[in-house]
């Protein structure tokens, strides 16, 4: 399991942010930025101006006019762009984390330490408190069910999905080297885990909540307009 990893120019994002880029040039979207907006104003005044111009009326050329016109609407345009590309990417990373958490089955002990009786349980249904018991090659994938702290053992951990590092590392009871992540993969040998968290607060929970609350904060400005202008 690896982490995927979104390019800038990657067109699964670079197309829908473009289609955004034009529909955010709805009145009701832009005079939410007050800079923006007196941009937004200023392209719509020049277009007129350049079209009064092209009837002989303009007090300088059409062309000029157009110029200026145009590199109004393609800074509108652009900060749309950049901002239904951020969207975007928060979008596409709170999709990645929830990838993490598919459902895995998991050899719950009844006993706290290797070799217990063991039965199956699904990870969505493991509490703070219970034990588990990760082989590689075993169940799920080798899949670690929920975060927690090894208790007995050691094994190489691919943690790539999380951190994006590449490179495996070791988890092992005791130290500084024992904190486990679900939707992290053992790769050699097994430990037994005691799960730390409760459904819905594991790390990867937190992370999905935290990508999808950070919206771009923009300055808000009451509409000089009422509201059946902006429509």
């Amino acid at each position: 399991m690896t982490r995927q990893a979104f390019s800038l120019f990657d067109p699964k994002l670079i197309t829908p942010a473009m289609v955004d880029s034009v529909r955010k040039l709805s009145p009701r979207i832009q005079w939410r930025n007050p800079v923006m907006f007196v941009v937004y104003i200023g392209a719509i005044i020049t277009s007129a101006l350049w079209v009064q111009a092209l009837r002989g009326q303009g007090e300088a050329s059409a062309g000029f006019i157009l110029a200026i016109a145009l590199w109004l609407w393609f800074t509108v345009l652009f900060a749309n762009f950049a901002e239904a590309l951020a969207e975007g990417r928060s979008k596409a990373q709170a999709a990645s984390l929830r990838d993490l958490k598919k459902e895995t089955w998991a050899k719950k002990l009844r006993e706290p330490h290797y070799g217990s009786e063991w039965q199956l349980a699904q990870s969505s249904g493991l509490c703070k408190g219970d034990v588990v018991v990760v082989e590689a090659g075993d169940l799920g994938d080798s899949i670690i069910p929920a975060d927690g702290e090894v208790i007995e053992g050691a094994a190489s951990v691919d943690e790539s999905a999380i951190t994006g590092e590449s490179a495996p590392v070791i988890r092992e009871c005791g130290g500084d080297f024992s904190a486990v992540t679900g939707g992290t993969r053992v790769l050699s040998d097994w430990i037994v885990v005691r799960v730390t968290t409760n459904p819905g607060e594991t790390f990867v929970d937190r992370m999905i909540a935290m990508v999808e609350n950070a919206k771009r904060q923009k300055p808000r400005m009451k509409s000089p307009f009422p509201s059946c202008w902006l429509l």
